[in-house]
């Protein structure tokens, strides 16, 4: 609820709070001010000082108009918008709905005349906060930037450049999720001391920018800030599948966090508002802000760890309610996908054959023919795709169609790999649909790497798509499709020249979750993959509509273990697909390896499975039959690092994902060719928070080896393997520890 306190003596000011037993935000307002988000803060913090931090604080809508720009900074920032600081409020309301609380904040301002209503958003017992804004105008406005995502005060009676430690990560192809940490001096954001002298700060900021169609391509969309005095974490992330920005800044001797969608100054974009005369003079055009959303978590009694671990329990429950419901969510069923390490993009129904019955013996439950199974022409196939008919010359006799029903005989649902997004300027299509249907810039038709972009906002687009997906499901009773997008379009599309490039990437990346959404209401029963390079697409807004999202194209399995391992932090593990990748090359160790690094998430199986001996096949068996047991634990799991996030050449690497009063833990030691990596033959891991009520018992591999001892009164576990390549997974009896 909302509890409205008084301000300053003889100030006009109020706060409004709101929040829940996990989360509360104040929101300064008054008749002279604009309604300012003061403070956030976790119920297990001491109540925040409301007056000594209203200088610092930002509006609850940060805009800008193009034409009026900013008022009391200059430089970079996208803070301080002329507009923002006219706005009052006019009214607020709370509803709920089931376990989920919504504060509604109505803002309005003279000037432009801009009217907005600010939604916050949180859920019983999680300290996340979800914020948004729907913002008209009285007249036509242009927006520079605009946001809810905007937060003061982080750096309050901190010496700041060196107490608050920014996390970030970047996210390279087939080295996704590399977290680093560093203050904000060694970020180069330094107190100049110009405060002092009446000024605002040094106009510096620390920047995280997206741009293209590949919102996580460099930059996971998310970050945390950590207070080291405290262990205090506050983490944001984006909740877009296009451009974003984010910025730390210093401000009035403080530190503000602001994460908006795209912007004028880094996007190409341009939020249009007010009476739109070129559609319905009555009706007032409307822009939605990228959702955003802020968690925030008190340093925990056991360190680092103990902290991160709450704060990514917090971010998964957040997830797996803002996502949209799919039955695939608890099921985690085993997927063979024949491309990676198998037949990269080249099958035949001579090579596809001899996978589908060892996937089947295996005990796979699809089968998915990823990428090559459409008409491939004389000159290559990946500038003329486009209108996915299947191959006549890679599946003779019996067709494609043959191979799908081979598939089902032996018990598997079929999955085909798609990539809609994409024309190639080869293809017939590029020819046969609108000129309006691509993306263009300045009157050309945008190509990239031999393909043209579909803007998924042309009915034309959409029809096409949807004779596709309809086509190809029934005529081949398909239950997968694996959508991939392998190309960075750049800034978005102008229409002709008819908007910035910038929104019409955003309301293309809108139209595309609405049309996957879309095909899964067609067919309830078709699993929909997100795949974009990878993980170049690993965002929030992709991840609350597709049940599975792929996370990198790593083809060496002695690398995944630290992909998969720091994933949790972004995705929840029953919606990562992670790969299995085994061969009849490997010894016993490395096929156990390689399957403990999918176990505690999605089991994406691949490889050259047909070349498994009986011994290789047994060992594969038993881990699929050890995650089949363990998969409704991991659907309602939250994560814990022993060892902190993983490096990328950590010769030790720990995962662990707690169900109530059981942990899994998958534990690996690594070495490269040359034993390079290898490190001693036993690590103790820290039970963040945790302390076991029992001894660990080594679920896969079970053969002789290894050994899991409780040691430290139940606080840790050492873990001995037997070689420099070799892995674990455990299951541990626990309870939290006591304070």
């Amino acid at each position: 609820m909302t509890v409205t306190l008084p301000g300053l003596p003889g100030d006009d000011e109020q706060y409004l709070e709101w929040g829940n037993d996990a989360v509360r935000l104040a929101v300064a307002h008054g008749p002279g001010t604009a309604p300012r988000l003061v403070a956030l803060w976790h119920t297990g913090e001491p109540h925040p000082d409301l007056p000594g931090l209203r200088r610092s604080a930002l509006p609850v809508l940060e805009v800008a108009v193009l034409g009026e720009g900013r008022s009391g900074t200059s430089g970079k920032r996208h803070v301080d918008g002329a507009a923002a600081q006219r706005l009052r409020l006019t009214g607020h309301r709370e509803s709920r709905a089931g376990e989920v609380a919504r504060l509604e904040l109505d803002v309005a301002e003279d000037g432009t005349g801009l009217r907005a209503t600010v939604v916050y958003e949180a859920a019983d017992g999680v300290p996340v906060v979800r914020s948004w804004a729907r913002i008209t105008a009285d007249r036509p406005a242009s927006l520079d930037h605009a946001t809810t995502g905007a937060l003061g005060g982080l750096g309050h009676g901190a010496a700041w450049e060196d107490d608050l430690v920014l996390w970030e990560a970047a996210n390279p192809w087939s080295g996704e999720f590399r977290w680093r940490r560093a203050t904000l001096a060694e970020r180069g954001l330094i107190d100049v001391g110009m405060v002092r002298h009446g000024q605002v700060g040094s106009k510096n900021r620390v920047t995280l920018t997206s741009t293209g169609a590949w919102s996580t391509s460099e930059h996971l969309a998310q970050g945390i800030v950590e207070d080291t005095r405290t262990g205090r974490m506050v983490a944001w992330q984006a909740e877009t599948n296009g451009g974003w920005h984010a910025e730390l800044g210093d401000r009035y001797d403080d530190v503000y966090l602001l994460v908006t969608g795209p912007t004028a100054a880094e996007h190409q974009w341009a939020g249009k508002v007010g009476p739109d005369a070129d559609a319905d003079a009555t009706r007032d055009a409307a822009f939605d802000t990228v959702p955003v959303g802020l968690a925030v978590v008190p340093g925990a009694p056991g360190g680092r760890e103990e902290t991160l671990a709450a704060l990514a329990a917090a971010l998964t429950t957040h997830r797996r309610r803002t996502r949209r419901e799919h039955p695939d969510h608890e099921r985690l069923p085993v997927i063979y996908n024949d491309f990676l390490n198998g037949l990269m993009s080249d099958p035949t129904t001579e090579r596809v054959l001899p996978l589908v019955e060892a996937a089947a013996d295996l005990g796979a439950e699809y089968y998915v023919i990823d990428a090559g199974w459409y008409d491939d022409e004389s000159g290559g196939w990946w500038d003329s795709v486009g209108a996915w008919e299947p191959s006549t010359n890679r599946f003779p006799g019996g067709g494609l169609a043959a191979v799908i029903d081979r598939i089902r005989e032996l018990g598997m649902k079929p999955g085909l790999w798609l990539e809609p997004e994409v024309v190639g300027v080869r293809s017939p299509v590029a020819r046969e649909l609108p000129p309006e249907a691509f993306f263009r810039r300045g009157g050309e038709r945008v190509a990239e790497w031999g393909r043209y972009q579909l803007d998924l906002r042309h009915p034309a687009a959409r029809a096409h798509l949807d004779g596709v997906v309809d086509r190809l499901v029934g005529e081949f009773g398909l239950a997968y499709l694996k959508l991939d997008h392998n190309v960075d379009i750049g800034p978005g599309t102008d229409a002709g020249g008819a908007e910035p490039a910038g929104n019409g990437l955003l309301e293309h990346g809108r139209a595309v979750l609405a049309w996957v959404g879309a095909v899964m209401d067609r067919h309830p029963g078709v699993v929909v993959e997100g795949c974009a390079a990878g993980g170049s697409r690993t965002d929030a807004a992709g991840g609350a509509v597709f049940p599975v999202q792929s996370l990198t194209d790593q083809q060496d399995f002695r690398l995944v273990p630290p992909i998969a391992a720091a994933a949790p932090l972004v995705i929840p593990p029953e919606q990562a697909g992670v790969w299995a990748s085994v061969d009849g090359a490997m010894p016993p160790e490395e096929i156990a390896f390689s399957l403990v690094t999918a176990m505690l998430s999605r089991v994406h199986l691949a490889g050259r499975i047909d070349t498994l001996d009986a011994v290789q096949r047994a060992a594969v068996r038993e881990a699929l039959e050890v995650h089949r047991g363990l998969r409704a634990a991991m659907a309602r799991s939250v994560p814990v690092w022993p060892l902190g996030l993983p490096g990328w050449r950590d010769p030790w690497v720990a995962l662990g994902a707690r169900d109530d009063a059981d942990l899994y833990l998958a534990v690996w030691r690594r070495s490269d060719d040359d034993g390079g990596w290898a490190g001693p033959d036993s690590v103790r891991l820290r039970l963040p928070g945790l302390v076991a009520t029992g001894d660990a018992e080594v679920l896969y591999p079970t053969w002789a080896g290894a050994s899991a001892v409780v040691v430290d009164g139940g606080a840790a576990l050492e873990v001995k393997l037997p070689a420099p390549l070799s892995a674990r997974l455990l299951r541990l009896r626990v309870a939290d520890r006591p304070e």
